[in-house]
């Protein structure tokens, strides 16, 4: 209850306050990406029910690029860069945070096609609902590889309280200020999940 409330909190008064910052981030993209401004995308959140995310669009679309070239690393503009370093991407998700969908803090809700890749114990972290930051977030981001933040994921789960989300949340401002592990060493992004050796 506890949690569900500061949830609610924190979304709508980050929506309420953050709004100018969405309005203008949202004609940037329009400007620099094009239509549409926003990403939504399936996400498998608490007990593996799929709920659509939405995230600014970073990325261009395949056809807007030389060969259709498709991969993430020439899909990803300079502006979406500068948008996920800086986290700004982010921050439609507090409307899924609202609806109840996600909350601030818990492991991050990751592709569907992942659901039937994981073992009995990287299942647990769908016991609570999917976060925009996390422990794994903070202990690594995508530097850490699947097998680490998997097994972060599940340490929260079996250690979350309200008091390590608000040690999460602080050090999510960290991380972000100082733009540690935005991407994989040698990607875009991140290696997709290819499932358990």
């Amino acid at each position: 209850m506890l949690k569900r409330f500061f949830d609610i909190l924190i979304s709508a008064v980050g929506l309420t306050l953050l709004s100018p910052v969405m309005i203008f981030l949202s004609v940037l993209v329009f400007f620099k990406l094009g239509w549409p401004i926003f990403f939504l995308q399936a996400r498998p959140g608490l007990d593996e029910r799929v709920f659509k995310i939405i995230k600014f669009r970073t990325m261009k679309n395949s056809c807007e690029i030389s060969g259709c070239d498709d991969t993430d690393e020439h899909r990803l503009s300079r502006f979406g860069k500068i948008l996920r370093a800086t986290s700004l991407d982010e921050l439609p998700e507090l409307w899924n945070v609202l609806k109840g969908d996600m909350s601030i803090v818990g492991p991050r809700p990751l592709l569907v096609e992942y659901l039937a890749l994981y073992n009995d114990e990287q299942k647990h972290r769908h016991d609570v609902k999917p976060g925009i930051t996390g422990w794994a977030q903070v202990n690594g981001r995508n530097e850490l590889c699947w097998h680490d933040k998997f097994k972060l994921d599940v340490w929260y789960v079996d250690h979350q309280s309200f008091w390590l989300d608000i040690k999460i949340l602080l050090m999510t401002v960290i991380k972000v200020l100082v733009r540690d592990g935005i991407s994989e060493q040698g990607q875009a992004t991140a290696q997709k999940f290819k499932g358990n050796e």
